[in-house]
């Protein structure tokens, strides 16, 4: 991305791909970006963008703002502001709010947490994991064989890892501390504070 900047050294323009230029009484070909020095293009007043991730935040977790651009120093960088925690929990419309707008009706949801929609995940993958063997379940309801020892085993620690694997999400004081439950160590083999299901 370059910005093409005023002779203020406001920016006139942001350039997303290369394209033909109009500048002055001259028309550029859209080659002069891939085939002119930084140099050439800036004396021209193009500048590529710089990009600063500095306050970029994952956004399963966070609300991150528009870019800015701004020109100092010789150099077009496109920053972001301060990030917005998303809501953990479920946010309802006050009264308040249906007072402003009558669309906004108390008690409904307003925004909706991200905290359930990690329990929910969690225990779509246990179910998942659970399908494949229910098949032992139903042959011993019908009369059929016992359900091995091992899968017995196996389906107990699935449902009791889910059921931890939720209580750590509930438990979560905060939105980093939410997100930290998934970061593996450097550990061999790596572990995450959530932990794993068991295998079979």
């Amino acid at each position: 991305m370059w910005a093409l900047l005023n002779s203020d050294n406001t920016i006139n323009e942001l350039i997303t791909k290369p394209k033909g230029l109009t500048i002055g009484d001259i028309q550029y070909p859209r080659t002069i970006f891939n085939m002119w020095t930084a140099s050439e293009l800036e004396a021209l007043k193009i500048y590529e963008v710089v990009i600063n991730n500095t306050n970029l935040k994952d956004d399963s977790y966070y609300r991150n703002t528009e870019q800015t651009f701004a020109f100092a120093s010789g150099t077009v960088t496109a920053s972001y502001g301060t990030p917005t925690a998303r809501a953990l929990d479920n946010v309802l419309w006050t009264a308040e709010d249906e007072a402003a707008d009558a669309s906004h009706v108390e008690g409904e949801v307003k925004e909706k947490g991200i905290r359930n929609a990690h329990k929910v995940s969690v225990n779509l993958q246990a179910g998942s994991l659970l399908q494949a063997t229910d098949w032992y379940t139903l042959r011993a309801a019908s009369g059929g064989t016992a359900i091995p020892s091992s899968v017995s085993t196996y389906q107990a620690g699935v449902r009791t890892k889910a059921n931890a694997m939720c209580t750590l999400i509930t438990n979560a004081a905060n939105v980093d501390a939410l997100a930290a439950l998934y970061v593996y160590n450097d550990a061999s083999p790596s572990v995450r504070p959530l932990g794993q299901f068991p295998t079979l």
